[in-house]
Protein backbone atom coordinates (compact mmCIF):
# COMPACT_ATOMS: atom_id res chain seq x y z
CA UNK A 1 0.00 0.00 0.00
CA UNK A 2 1.23 2.95 -0.96
CA UNK A 3 1.55 5.62 1.83
CA UNK A 4 0.07 8.99 1.70
CA UNK A 5 1.98 11.69 0.61
CA UNK A 6 1.84 15.00 3.48
CA UNK A 7 2.78 17.82 3.67
CA UNK A 8 5.91 19.31 5.18
CA UNK A 9 5.55 20.24 8.93
CA UNK A 10 9.18 21.80 11.49
CA UNK A 11 8.74 21.40 15.01
CA UNK A 12 10.96 24.36 16.04
CA UNK A 13 12.30 24.23 19.57
CA UNK A 14 12.89 27.38 22.07
CA UNK A 15 16.04 25.94 22.92
CA UNK A 16 16.93 26.51 19.12
CA UNK A 17 16.79 23.20 17.34
CA UNK A 18 14.84 22.23 14.62
CA UNK A 19 13.52 19.13 13.46
CA UNK A 20 11.89 18.34 9.84
CA UNK A 21 9.04 15.56 9.57
CA UNK A 22 5.80 15.42 7.48
CA UNK A 23 2.23 16.52 9.33
CA UNK A 24 -0.21 14.58 9.94
CA UNK A 25 -3.58 15.63 11.39
CA UNK A 26 -5.06 19.03 11.25
CA UNK A 27 -3.01 21.95 8.92
CA UNK A 28 -2.64 24.24 11.64
CA UNK A 29 0.11 25.83 13.60
CA UNK A 30 0.36 25.22 17.46
CA UNK A 31 2.88 25.68 20.50
CA UNK A 32 2.98 23.82 23.76
CA UNK A 33 5.29 22.88 26.03
CA UNK A 34 7.19 19.60 25.04
CA UNK A 35 6.69 16.07 26.83
CA UNK A 36 6.94 12.60 26.07
CA UNK A 37 5.37 9.35 27.20
CA UNK A 38 7.39 5.90 26.25
CA UNK A 39 4.50 3.58 26.05
CA UNK A 40 4.16 1.14 23.40
CA UNK A 41 0.02 1.76 23.67
CA UNK A 42 -2.52 3.61 25.34
CA UNK A 43 -1.99 7.02 22.75
CA UNK A 44 -5.51 7.90 22.59
CA UNK A 45 -5.93 7.66 26.75
CA UNK A 46 -2.84 9.73 26.56
CA UNK A 47 -4.15 12.57 24.18
CA UNK A 48 -7.63 12.51 25.82
CA UNK A 49 -6.01 12.87 29.49
CA UNK A 50 -7.18 16.37 30.92
CA UNK A 51 -3.34 16.70 32.58
CA UNK A 52 -1.07 16.66 28.98
CA UNK A 53 -3.92 19.88 28.23
CA UNK A 54 -1.18 22.61 27.13
CA UNK A 55 1.64 20.16 25.88
CA UNK A 56 3.08 18.59 22.71
CA UNK A 57 3.01 14.94 23.65
CA UNK A 58 6.30 13.05 21.57
CA UNK A 59 6.05 9.32 21.73
CA UNK A 60 9.12 7.30 21.82
CA UNK A 61 8.00 4.24 20.31
CA UNK A 62 8.26 3.78 16.99
CA UNK A 63 4.75 3.49 15.67
CA UNK A 64 1.36 4.39 16.79
CA UNK A 65 -2.01 4.22 15.43
CA UNK A 66 -2.51 0.49 14.69
CA UNK A 67 -5.23 -0.24 16.83
CA UNK A 68 -6.99 3.48 15.25
CA UNK A 69 -8.78 4.71 18.41
CA UNK A 70 -11.85 2.98 20.42
CA UNK A 71 -15.07 4.33 18.72
CA UNK A 72 -17.10 6.25 21.86
CA UNK A 73 -20.42 4.37 21.58
CA UNK A 74 -20.79 1.76 24.41
CA UNK A 75 -18.70 1.52 27.07
CA UNK A 76 -20.15 2.09 30.81
CA UNK A 77 -21.82 5.50 31.64
CA UNK A 78 -18.42 7.35 32.06
CA UNK A 79 -16.90 6.90 28.31
CA UNK A 80 -15.81 4.34 26.23
CA UNK A 81 -12.21 2.52 27.35
CA UNK A 82 -9.69 3.82 25.93
CA UNK A 83 -10.63 7.68 26.14
CA UNK A 84 -10.43 9.15 29.32
CA UNK A 85 -12.11 12.43 28.31
CA UNK A 86 -14.54 13.59 25.85
CA UNK A 87 -12.14 15.22 23.88
CA UNK A 88 -8.50 15.23 22.74
CA UNK A 89 -6.44 17.59 25.06
CA UNK A 90 -2.74 17.69 23.76
CA UNK A 91 -1.72 20.54 21.78
CA UNK A 92 -0.43 18.53 19.42
CA UNK A 93 1.87 14.74 19.09
CA UNK A 94 5.02 14.14 17.35
CA UNK A 95 5.47 10.22 16.19
CA UNK A 96 8.61 8.28 14.51
CA UNK A 97 5.38 7.10 12.08
CA UNK A 98 1.65 6.33 12.40
CA UNK A 99 -0.09 3.86 11.13
CA UNK A 100 -2.70 5.04 8.29
CA UNK A 101 -5.76 2.35 8.93
CA UNK A 102 -8.00 0.87 11.21
CA UNK A 103 -8.60 -2.41 12.40
CA UNK A 104 -10.06 -2.68 15.86
CA UNK A 105 -12.88 -4.61 17.72
CA UNK A 106 -14.65 -1.97 18.79
CA UNK A 107 -15.28 0.15 15.24
CA UNK A 108 -13.13 2.75 15.77
CA UNK A 109 -11.14 5.44 13.46
CA UNK A 110 -7.93 6.00 12.27
CA UNK A 111 -5.51 8.31 14.81
CA UNK A 112 -5.16 10.36 12.17
CA UNK A 113 -9.38 10.78 11.18
CA UNK A 114 -9.67 11.50 14.77
CA UNK A 115 -7.27 14.27 15.27
CA UNK A 116 -8.88 16.24 12.02
CA UNK A 117 -11.80 15.89 13.32
CA UNK A 118 -10.91 17.58 16.58
CA UNK A 119 -8.08 20.19 14.77
CA UNK A 120 -5.25 18.82 15.96
CA UNK A 121 -1.82 18.69 14.37
CA UNK A 122 1.63 16.51 14.58
CA UNK A 123 4.36 15.68 13.00
CA UNK A 124 5.74 12.28 12.06
CA UNK A 125 8.96 10.85 10.55
CA UNK A 126 11.25 12.52 12.88
CA UNK A 127 13.75 10.60 15.24
CA UNK A 128 11.54 10.47 17.83
CA UNK A 129 14.47 8.60 20.25
CA UNK A 130 16.56 11.99 19.73
CA UNK A 131 13.75 14.39 20.65
CA UNK A 132 13.01 12.76 23.76
CA UNK A 133 16.66 13.01 24.86
CA UNK A 134 16.63 16.46 24.00
CA UNK A 135 13.52 16.94 26.37
CA UNK A 136 14.90 14.90 29.20
CA UNK A 137 17.72 17.24 29.08
CA UNK A 138 16.71 20.71 28.62
CA UNK A 139 14.67 22.88 31.45
CA UNK A 140 11.22 24.40 30.80
CA UNK A 141 11.44 23.11 26.88
CA UNK A 142 8.64 24.68 24.45
CA UNK A 143 7.97 23.95 21.09
CA UNK A 144 5.94 25.54 17.62
CA UNK A 145 4.50 23.06 15.45
CA UNK A 146 4.45 24.78 12.11
CA UNK A 147 3.09 23.12 8.86
CA UNK A 148 4.80 24.22 5.47
CA UNK A 149 3.04 27.59 4.41
CA UNK A 150 2.03 28.30 7.78
CA UNK A 151 2.71 31.37 9.74
CA UNK A 152 2.75 31.55 14.19
CA UNK A 153 0.79 34.29 14.33
CA UNK A 154 -2.47 32.06 12.83
CA UNK A 155 -1.67 29.59 16.05
CA UNK A 156 -5.01 27.92 16.78
CA UNK A 157 -5.96 28.41 20.19
CA UNK A 158 -8.58 25.59 20.67
CA UNK A 159 -8.82 26.22 24.69
CA UNK A 160 -10.49 29.21 26.63
CA UNK A 161 -6.77 29.64 28.78
CA UNK A 162 -5.61 30.25 25.59
CA UNK A 163 -7.33 33.32 24.24
CA UNK A 164 -5.70 35.32 26.75
CA UNK A 165 -2.52 34.44 24.16
CA UNK A 166 -0.55 37.06 22.27
CA UNK A 167 0.16 36.01 18.48
CA UNK A 168 3.42 34.34 18.77
CA UNK A 169 3.55 33.26 22.25
CA UNK A 170 4.47 30.19 23.23
CA UNK A 171 1.87 28.75 25.52
CA UNK A 172 3.28 27.71 28.29
CA UNK A 173 0.62 25.93 30.76
CA UNK A 174 2.11 26.35 34.19
CA UNK A 175 1.33 30.41 33.53
CA UNK A 176 -2.44 30.02 34.52
CA UNK A 177 -5.14 28.71 36.19
CA UNK A 178 -5.94 25.70 34.69
CA UNK A 179 -9.01 24.10 36.58
CA UNK A 180 -11.67 26.61 35.15
CA UNK A 181 -10.59 24.82 31.84
CA UNK A 182 -10.79 21.01 32.57
CA UNK A 183 -13.25 20.75 35.60
CA UNK A 184 -16.62 19.58 35.41
CA UNK A 185 -19.21 22.66 35.71
CA UNK A 186 -21.83 21.12 37.87
CA UNK A 187 -21.81 17.96 40.37
CA UNK A 188 -22.67 14.61 39.11
CA UNK A 189 -23.66 11.77 40.93
CA UNK A 190 -22.31 8.29 39.44
CA UNK A 191 -22.87 4.84 41.02
CA UNK A 192 -25.17 3.35 43.55
CA UNK A 193 -22.80 1.95 46.48
CA UNK A 194 -23.14 2.38 50.20
CA UNK A 195 -19.26 4.76 50.27
CA UNK A 196 -20.27 8.03 49.11
CA UNK A 197 -16.72 9.66 47.86
CA UNK A 198 -17.25 13.49 46.91
CA UNK A 199 -14.20 13.66 43.87
CA UNK A 200 -12.76 17.23 43.06
CA UNK A 201 -12.36 17.62 39.53
CA UNK A 202 -8.94 19.00 38.75
CA UNK A 203 -8.73 17.40 35.13
CA UNK A 204 -10.05 14.16 36.14
CA UNK A 205 -9.31 10.71 34.40
CA UNK A 206 -12.31 8.78 33.83
CA UNK A 207 -10.76 5.66 34.75
CA UNK A 208 -10.67 7.38 38.31
CA UNK A 209 -14.07 6.97 38.98
CA UNK A 210 -14.70 3.91 36.63
CA UNK A 211 -12.44 2.03 39.13
CA UNK A 212 -14.22 3.59 42.53
CA UNK A 213 -17.67 2.84 40.76
CA UNK A 214 -16.74 -0.59 40.25
CA UNK A 215 -15.52 -0.87 43.69
CA UNK A 216 -18.64 -0.07 45.03
CA UNK A 217 -18.90 2.97 45.49
CA UNK A 218 -21.08 6.15 44.86
CA UNK A 219 -19.17 9.48 43.57
CA UNK A 220 -19.66 13.04 43.16
CA UNK A 221 -18.12 14.34 40.46
CA UNK A 222 -17.22 17.97 42.04
CA UNK A 223 -16.49 21.52 40.00
CA UNK A 224 -12.69 22.65 41.36
CA UNK A 225 -14.31 26.01 43.01
CA UNK A 226 -17.36 24.02 44.79
CA UNK A 227 -17.93 24.80 48.51
CA UNK A 228 -16.62 21.94 50.42
CA UNK A 229 -18.56 22.91 53.73
CA UNK A 230 -22.01 22.39 51.61
CA UNK A 231 -20.82 18.47 50.77
CA UNK A 232 -21.53 15.48 52.51
CA UNK A 233 -19.55 12.24 51.55
CA UNK A 234 -17.63 9.51 53.54
CA UNK A 235 -14.00 10.39 51.61
CA UNK A 236 -12.95 12.80 49.10
CA UNK A 237 -10.39 12.18 46.46
CA UNK A 238 -8.81 15.14 45.10
CA UNK A 239 -7.77 14.31 41.06
CA UNK A 240 -5.23 14.73 39.04
CA UNK A 241 -4.93 17.61 35.91
CA UNK A 242 -2.35 20.01 34.75
CA UNK A 243 -0.33 23.04 35.34
CA UNK A 244 1.24 24.31 38.29
CA UNK A 245 -0.11 23.26 41.68
CA UNK A 246 0.32 26.56 43.02
CA UNK A 247 -1.69 28.03 40.43
CA UNK A 248 -5.12 26.84 41.08
CA UNK A 249 -6.66 29.13 42.76
CA UNK A 250 -8.38 28.82 46.46
CA UNK A 251 -8.33 25.10 46.26
CA UNK A 252 -5.25 24.55 48.31
CA UNK A 253 -7.39 26.46 51.17
CA UNK A 254 -9.92 23.71 50.91
CA UNK A 255 -8.10 21.74 51.09
CA UNK A 256 -6.79 22.45 54.43
CA UNK A 257 -10.45 22.50 55.70
CA UNK A 258 -10.74 19.18 54.73
CA UNK A 259 -7.35 18.15 56.53
CA UNK A 260 -8.90 19.41 59.93
CA UNK A 261 -11.01 17.14 60.02
CA UNK A 262 -10.68 12.90 59.72
CA UNK A 263 -12.37 11.93 56.79
CA UNK A 264 -10.30 9.75 54.29
CA UNK A 265 -8.44 11.85 51.62
CA UNK A 266 -6.41 10.97 48.60
CA UNK A 267 -4.71 12.55 46.16
CA UNK A 268 -3.35 11.52 42.67
CA UNK A 269 -0.70 13.42 40.29
CA UNK A 270 -1.82 16.83 40.75
CA UNK A 271 -4.27 16.30 43.79
CA UNK A 272 -1.24 14.85 45.83
CA UNK A 273 0.75 18.03 45.22
CA UNK A 274 -2.34 20.20 46.46
CA UNK A 275 -2.20 18.27 49.41
CA UNK A 276 1.00 18.56 50.19
CA UNK A 277 0.62 22.46 50.00
CA UNK A 278 -2.42 22.24 52.35
CA UNK A 279 -0.20 20.28 54.72
CA UNK A 280 2.68 22.53 54.90
CA UNK A 281 4.98 21.03 52.32
CA UNK A 282 6.66 23.08 50.11
CA UNK A 283 6.40 22.39 45.75
CA UNK A 284 9.30 22.90 43.28
CA UNK A 285 9.95 22.45 39.96
CA UNK A 286 11.71 19.51 38.35
CA UNK A 287 14.58 19.78 36.42
CA UNK A 288 13.63 16.62 34.86
CA UNK A 289 10.07 15.63 35.25
CA UNK A 290 8.61 12.34 35.24
CA UNK A 291 7.01 11.26 31.97
CA UNK A 292 6.66 7.67 30.71
CA UNK A 293 4.67 4.10 31.53
CA UNK A 294 7.76 3.23 33.43
CA UNK A 295 8.66 5.17 36.56
CA UNK A 296 9.75 2.95 39.25
CA UNK A 297 9.10 3.82 42.78
CA UNK A 298 9.20 1.56 45.98
CA UNK A 299 7.85 2.10 49.56
CA UNK A 300 9.20 3.44 52.56
CA UNK A 301 10.27 1.65 54.68
CA UNK A 302 9.09 -1.47 53.21
CA UNK A 303 11.19 -1.08 49.83
CA UNK A 304 8.55 -3.33 48.19
CA UNK A 305 9.03 -1.81 44.20
CA UNK A 306 6.38 -1.23 41.77
CA UNK A 307 6.28 0.14 38.13
CA UNK A 308 3.94 3.57 37.62
CA UNK A 309 2.95 6.17 35.00
CA UNK A 310 3.86 9.69 35.63
CA UNK A 311 4.03 12.72 33.96
CA UNK A 312 4.45 15.75 35.82
CA UNK A 313 6.91 18.17 36.08
CA UNK A 314 6.74 19.32 40.07
CA UNK A 315 8.24 17.46 43.19
CA UNK A 316 7.42 17.98 46.79
CA UNK A 317 10.34 19.10 48.81
CA UNK A 318 10.92 16.03 50.92
CA UNK A 319 12.49 18.10 53.50
CA UNK A 320 9.89 20.55 54.25
CA UNK A 321 7.17 17.69 54.87
CA UNK A 322 5.71 17.96 58.22
CA UNK A 323 6.26 16.42 61.15
CA UNK A 324 2.40 14.66 61.54
CA UNK A 325 3.24 13.26 57.87
CA UNK A 326 5.61 11.08 56.55
CA UNK A 327 7.23 9.43 53.32
CA UNK A 328 5.37 6.92 51.56
CA UNK A 329 6.53 6.06 48.13
CA UNK A 330 9.86 7.50 46.90
CA UNK A 331 11.41 7.34 43.26
CA UNK A 332 13.75 4.67 42.53
CA UNK A 333 15.92 6.46 40.18
CA UNK A 334 16.41 10.50 41.47
CA UNK A 335 14.52 9.70 45.23
CA UNK A 336 12.12 12.39 44.60
CA UNK A 337 8.81 11.87 46.48
CA UNK A 338 6.31 9.78 45.07
CA UNK A 339 3.91 9.60 48.01
CA UNK A 340 3.07 11.19 51.39
CA UNK A 341 1.19 9.64 54.23
CA UNK A 342 -0.31 11.27 57.78
CA UNK A 343 1.08 9.12 60.58
CA UNK A 344 -2.10 9.36 62.47
CA UNK A 345 -5.25 9.86 60.33
CA UNK A 346 -6.39 8.53 56.86
CA UNK A 347 -4.88 11.30 54.27
CA UNK A 348 -2.62 9.69 51.64
CA UNK A 349 -1.41 11.06 48.18
CA UNK A 350 0.12 9.94 45.31
CA UNK A 351 2.24 11.34 42.52
CA UNK A 352 1.96 8.46 40.00
CA UNK A 353 -1.61 7.16 38.42
CA UNK A 354 -2.68 3.54 40.37
CA UNK A 355 -5.54 3.60 37.51
CA UNK A 356 -3.36 2.90 35.24
CA UNK A 357 -4.67 4.02 32.43
CA UNK A 358 -2.59 3.56 29.94
CA UNK A 359 0.13 1.96 32.02
CA UNK A 360 1.25 -0.72 34.69
CA UNK A 361 -1.32 -1.84 36.92
CA UNK A 362 0.96 -2.38 40.12
CA UNK A 363 -0.50 0.33 41.95
CA UNK A 364 -4.19 -0.42 41.72
CA UNK A 365 -4.25 -1.82 45.67
CA UNK A 366 -4.14 1.71 46.43
CA UNK A 367 -7.43 2.26 45.53
CA UNK A 368 -8.56 -0.80 47.64
CA UNK A 369 -6.36 1.00 50.57
CA UNK A 370 -8.36 4.33 50.07
CA UNK A 371 -12.06 2.93 49.94
CA UNK A 372 -11.00 0.54 52.81
CA UNK A 373 -10.54 3.64 55.18
CA UNK A 374 -13.82 4.83 54.19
Amino acid sequence: MLKKQRKKATLELSNGMKFEGRLIGSDVCVSGEMVFNTGMLGYSESMSDPSYIGQILVFSFCLIGNYGVPSLNGGDFFMAYGHESGSIKTQAIVASEIFEECYHHSNGISLEQWMISQNVPGIVGIDTRQLVQVIRNTRNLFGWIVPEGCKRENTLKKFPFLEKFEKDEIVDPSKYNLMPTVSTCERKVYGTGSKKVAVVDCGIKWNILRMLVNKGCSIELLPWDTDFTKVEADGWLISNGPGDPRNTGDLVEKVKWLLNGDKPVLGICLGHQIISLASGAKIKKMTYGHRGHNQPVFTVPEHKAFMTSQNHSYTVEPSSIQPEWELWFENANDQAVEGIKHKKKPFMSVQFHPEASSGPNDTGWIMDHFISKL
